[in-house]
């Protein structure tokens, strides 16, 4: 899956445990893309079984959706934690940074910094 589709994949995720349900107006606003740009990358979410689009205008992750969607935003909230406590950076820079090293970093690399938070963890 490229980047975009994990972008959006989290922000659907995010946006349904903030608000309840998402629509692609709402994920066009967080993301400040355009509406027929929304609309292209949920037929292709959809099409690779990601999500699911109600009569209503409601995106549902799947339950492949669900377990990709879940697996990026732990990869960012670990990695946010790792630049804010390890690196010493802000907050918004954590912020940011994790954003975008959540999709290049390899399996392994962030399993590595999974033990070592942990340890660090039981180790304060």
């Amino acid at each position: 899956m490229h980047e975009s589709g994990e972008n959006y994949l989290e922000t659907i995720l995010v946006l349904k445990e903030k608000r309840g349900t998402v629509r692609s107006i709402d994920i066009a606003r967080e993301l400040n893309f355009s509406k027929p740009s929304v609309s292209r990358a949920m037929g292709i979410l959809r099409e690779d079984g990601y999500i699911c689009m109600e009569p209503s205008g409601e995106i549902r992750l799947t339950d492949q959706g669900q377990k990709k969607a879940r697996e990026i935003y732990g990869r960012h909230l670990l990695l946010t934690r790792f630049l804010q406590e390890v690196a010493g950076v802000s907050p918004e820079m954590a912020e940011e940074n994790a954003c975008r090293m959540e999709h290049i970093l390899d399996q392994e690399v962030v399993d590595g910094i999974s033990r070592f938070m942990e340890e660090r963890g039981e180790g304060s």
